[in-house]
């Protein structure tokens, strides 16, 4: 897609030009709240959302089931519709605001269909549902996520303009003249009983890992400095104009940690630093991690006052109440108090409003999810996958193999060995026997990743490996082994651990990490240090998502602009029949002094 400078640099002329009202009459509920005589002090509620990832419906697209899991939490917009207005009727509307920390609009197969199938950026294209339900529900401020920009700055624009309500990003840069891209803050004003009015200020903070994640889409064109660094600028300037009230709505979570190395001199995991070492937030909405945090206090280094962080569970699963009191003194509102909650949306039925709203958009989704592109011999499922080499990841991996071969046939890289990699990243995609849909396929890979092929030597194919293996927890030899228990050792996730095909190899999970591969060969001989290999690799990993050694550096030899999904989606559709016996092998197996645990 085109870059339309012009709707560029209008938004970033218009940075900081977002001011809301809210609560411009009183209401029953405000003067039920009305302070006794003589006192002078104000509440009011901040409720946030993060990480929906276009979730609206409790709907899982992939199963096309209503969403469950072990938990039994529910997920969606519809349900947060019905919190927020049980919130709005308790304290009254004009004592609430409502925010979002970002990854709006991608994720679900609904999100996937504006974008792609039936795209919002088309000539007298559609509303993009997640605009429609958020416009509906009311929302007053979202920052901007990292997956904002996997459609490409064309559709974000887009999304952007059919909000009713400013998408921030104090640290989304043009990246020519170094002004916002988007409007760094909102602020929002609250009316009182008495006293003047609230001023309520939110700064919305993105994630630096932009510039990796998606440098083909924002590469020369935006820059994401740290969240500390602007911070550090925007917060004085909010309360020199005159904000009682600082929060900060931050895709970041609250680790310190990041995900990408070296890649970038930046945190990924940002929000606890930024309260940390930024004078003047009263709360920060904290986004990216996917974890639930009712409330975290971290204390600020410079005037010793705590500052109040929460996380809602991702896709909707929870809802944030910041709880502000506030007391009238010298001319001027001061926070005496904040404190922070989560509310379940399992608790909460689907607000027929938003669900009326956008039954249509739903059901196009199901019908288009539903087609038939071909059969399977098997039936497959990646239920193992993070402890076996099964047939599912294989298929993905031969799928990526396939298709990287052929884009370097009669090339120089044409007659080396193609390997692949791929995550076991939902551990309930199944192909079922028989037919399969769309969303088969597509459950295989949830997210937008595109391909690449990196040229690799053997020495760092074992290095990556290595890396990769972390991913188990260390077991001494002997006696049962818990499945249960053996992965995700130091909370790596399932989509940070890689399988390698076209490799055999044993990982013994009984050695400390680092020297856990054993056995590994390709075509029946020990891998040559010095050898070439053609790694065919999603882009998330070649731009230093997971951190792992070597590929962002190594040679890329070919990229690909669609996402995987589709190509696998495409493969299926041009095979017609898809047979585990044309593809799949056990090439790596979990072993401890060289016994294989299953």
């Amino acid at each position: 897609m085109a870059f339309d400078r012009r709707t560029f640099m209008g938004a970033s002329a218009a940075t900081g030009a977002a001011v809301a009202m809210a609560g411009a009459t009183s209401s029953p509920a405000a003067a039920a709240a009305a302070p006794s005589k003589g006192s002078k002090t104000y509440a009011f509620t901040v409720m946030g959302t993060t990480d929906l990832h276009g979730n609206v419906f409790n709907w899982d697209y992939f199963t096309d089931k209503e969403f469950d899991d072990k938990a039994h939490n529910d997920v969606g917009l519809a349900k947060i519709s019905t919190l927020v207005e049980q919130v709005r009727k308790e304290k009254g509307r004009c004592n609430t605001l409502l925010i979002d920390a970002g990854d709006t609009i991608q994720g679900t197969q609904l999100s996937y269909y504006y974008a792609k199938v039936d795209p919002i950026t088309a000539r007298r294209g559609p509303v993009h549902p997640m605009a429609q339900a958020m416009n509906a529900i009311g929302y007053d401020a979202a920052a901007l996520g990292n997956h904002e920009f996997n459609y490409g700055i064309p559709v974000l624009r887009k999304f952007e303009e059919q909000c009713r309500f400013p998408l921030l990003g104090a640290n989304a840069l043009d990246a020519k003249t170094l002004k916002p891209a988007f409007p760094p803050y909102s602020m929002h004003r609250l009316r009182t009983p008495h006293g003047r009015d609230v001023k309520v200020a939110v700064l919305g903070l993105t994630n630096p890992g932009i510039a990796i994640w998606d440098k083909a889409n924002v590469q020369g064109k935006m820059t994401f400095p740290g969240l500390e660094e602007q911070a550090a600028k925007y917060v004085p300037k909010l309360r020199s104009m005159g904000a009682d009230v600082v929060i900060v709505s931050a895709h970041s979570g609250s680790s310190g940690t990041s995900s990408y190395g070296d890649q970038l001199p930046y945190v990924e995991n940002a929000a606890g630093l930024v309260a940390e070492q930024v004078a003047g937030i009263d709360a920060i909405l904290v986004g990216h991690a996917h974890t639930e945090i009712p409330e975290y206090r971290v204390k600020n280094k410079a005037t010793g006052k705590d500052v109040v962080l929460s996380e809602p569970l991702k896709w909707g699963q929870r809802l944030t109440l910041f709880d502000f009191e506030l007391t009238w003194d010298k001319g001027r509102w001061s926070v005496a108090k904040v404190s922070a909650k989560v509310l379940n949306s399992n608790t909460a039925a689907e607000d027929p409003k938003i669900t009326r709203l956008l039954s249509d958009e739903h059901a196009k989704v199901v019908a288009y999810v539903n087609q038939v592109i071909g059969t399977s011999t098997q039936a497959m499922s990646s239920a193992e996958g993070p402890v076996k080499d099964v047939p599912i990841i294989d298929l993905i991996n031969h799928v990526q193999a396939e298709t990287v071969k052929a884009a370097l046939a009669g090339t120089e890289w044409g007659s080396l060995p193609v390997l692949s990699q791929a995550s076991c990243f939902s551990r309930t995609a199944a192909i079922p026997a028989g037919r399969v849909t769309i969303r088969d396929a597509a459950g295989l890979y949830p997210f937008e990743n595109t391909l690449e092929a990196r040229l690799l030597t053997g020495a760092q194919l074992k290095d990556y490996l290595e890396y990769s293996a972390r991913y188990y927890v260390q077991t001494a030899p002997g006696g049962a082994v818990d499945p249960a228990k053996l992965t995700n050792a130091e909370s790596i996730p399932d989509y940070n651990y890689d399988a390698v095909y076209g490799l055999t190899y044993d990982i013994d999970i009984a050695q400390p990490v680092g020297s856990r591969i054993t056995g590994l060969s390709f075509a029946g001989k020990p891998v040559d240090p010095a050898g070439q290999f053609v790694f065919a690799v999603n882009n998330y990993r070649a731009s230093g998502g997971g951190a792992f050694p070597h590929v962002p550096k190594a040679k890329q030899l070919w990229a690909n602009s669609d996402e995987i999904r589709n190509t696998i989606i495409q493969w299926v559709k041009a095979k017609g029949t898809v047979d585990p016996t044309q593809f799949a092998s056990v090439d790596w197996r979990l072993t401890r002094a060289g016994v294989p645990v299953f």
